[in-house]
This record gives C-alpha cells, sequence and structure tokens, in this order.
C-alpha cells in the first residue's frame, strides 16, 4: 500500500507493505493517484516519496511474482506498471526520494526515476540492483530510467552485471543519490528542495524538467508502442529463477 498525506502542500507518499515495503499493484495504483494530483493541482508543490519504518522498499512483491500464472500476467503487470512508472518519472512538479532505509531492485527504480535523492545516513542501508542474482531483466521503462539516472552507461553496466549492494557514501559517491543526512533532516531536507525549485517566478521547473526528460520518456513510449518484449518474460517462469525469487522471498521472512 502506499501511504499518502499533505504537509505544506507537499505530498509525501509512503511505501508499507510487510517488512520490505514491497511495490505490489495497489501500491502503483496509488502512486498514479498521487502523480495525478501533483500534475492537476496548482496548490501541490511536489511529492516526497519514502517508505515506512527503516525501509525505503525492497522492490516489487515477490509473492505477487511467483503468483503469475503466464507470461501474460506477467505482461500485463508490467505494461501498467511502466506506465505508472513513466508518468512519475515525467511528473510536472518537483519529486523527491527521502530514501530513509534499503532501497533495492524495484525500490531503487523508483527512487532513481524522482528528481533528486537524499539518503538517511546510517551504515546498514544498502542500495543497489539484485535482479542479476535473481535471474529477471528490467523492462523497457525500468532499464531507461535507470540509464537516465547515471551520468554514463559503465556506471548503469556496472550496477545493473555486478549486483553489487552500495552504502550511502558509496552511493553517494556513484551518482546513486544526490545527498546524505541526519534522520531528523531527512524529510525537512527533503522539503526544502521542493520548495526551492518549484517556488520560482511562472514555476520554470516544470518546462525545464520537460526539455530534460521528455526525450526519454518519447522514447520509452516508442519501445514499448514498437517492440515485442513479451518473449523475454518467459524467465519468470524458469526453474532456477523461480527457485532465486522463493529463496530471497524465505530470507526476507
Amino acid at each position: 500500500m502506499l501511504n499518502v498525506r499533505n504537509e505544506e502542500g507537499i505530498i509525501i507518499a509512503e511505501f508499507e507493505h510487510g517488512k520490505g515495503n514491497s511495490i505490489t499493484l495497489e501500491t502503483l495504483r496509488k502512486l498514479r493517484e498521487v502523480v495525478k494530483t501533483a500534475d492537476e493541482d496548482y496548490a501541490v508543490k511536489g511529492i516526497i516519496l519514502t517508505g515506512a519504518g527503516r525501509t525505503f522498499s525492497s522492490g516489487f512483491d515477490l509473492k505477487m511474482f511467483l503468483g503469475f500464472k503466464d507470461v501474460d500476467e506477467v505482461a500485463a503487470f508490467l505494461s501498467e506498471e511502466d506506465e505508472i512508472l513513466t508518468e512519475l518519472f515525467m511528473c510536472k512538479k518537483p519529486v523527491v526520494s527521502a530514501i530513509n532505509g534499503h532501497a533495492v531492485a524495484g525500490g531503487l527504480i523508483f527512487a532513481m526515476a524522482t528528481d533528486y535523492r537524499i539518503a538517511k545516513n546510517h551504515p546498514k542501508i544498502s542500495l543497489g540492483m539484485s535482479e542479476i542474482k535473481i535471474g529477471l531483466p528490467l523492462s523497457l521503462a525500468q532499464a531507461e530510467v535507470m540509464r537516465f539516472g547515471f551520468d554514463s552507461d559503465r556506471k548503469y553496466r556496472d550496477v545493473m552485471y555486478f549486483g553489487k549492494m552500495f552504502n550511502v557514501e558509496q552511493a553517494r559517491d556513484f551518482g546513486i543519490v544526490d545527498e546524505i543526512v541526519e534522520e531528523a533532516e531527512l524529510i525537512p531536507r527533503a522539503k526544502k528542495i521542493v520548495t526551492k525549485w518549484i517556488d520560482n517566478p511562472g514555476r520554470a521547473f516544470t518546462k525545464l524538467k520537460e526539455g530534460l526528460k521528455k526525450p526519454a520518456a518519447d522514447r520509452i513510449r516508442s519501445r514499448l508502442a514498437t517492440e515485442d518484449w513479451k518473449p523475454t518474460l518467459s524467465c519468470f517462469f524458469e526453474k532456477d529463477v523461480r527457485g532465486a525469487l522463493e529463496f530471497v522471498l524465505a530470507a526476507m521472512g
């Protein structure tokens, strides 16, 4: 689920689902509503994406993944997820991630779709992409969003191919997060960034963001419309992949 509240004209959207704040279809649909509200309501200055408790998000709900019956179900989920991810990526208002704990796999993807990422200063927080160790690819939108978030294809390669987990300092140095703050300053700092960016004459931020991100969003939408990506989804039903998913799910308790 997604907890939503409005503080000082800023929507705070908080992942909450199980120990890892995993992302379900219900979560995604609620996030779509939040983005739509931000886009259409002038009074909303922006969005802060964070997590409940001590975790940002461990990624997509693995029980949901294991419950898919066939490739068509996987494709239907990822098609809707990619649309929502792209809408978040292109939100007209500033979107800041306040990373309060682990941000892994799908959790990191949605953080990378935001405009600025602030992490809590804690030595045990891990950020990274585990897909290669499980055997799952990224969807078209996920891949484009992750690639956009780095300043080189080499960084994208290293994050995706090695499956390394970064602590917050490594993540900042690598460019996954923009800054690190103490826990008490996490949400206040995120609010300051939202306000600093949107409260300018003519709300110039909106046009500047569109100029920066629209080429990537156009590429996502073009690829989704023209590429046959469904055959790659058969991996969800391979024995070793399902074994890896079941192992990770059991380890998470």
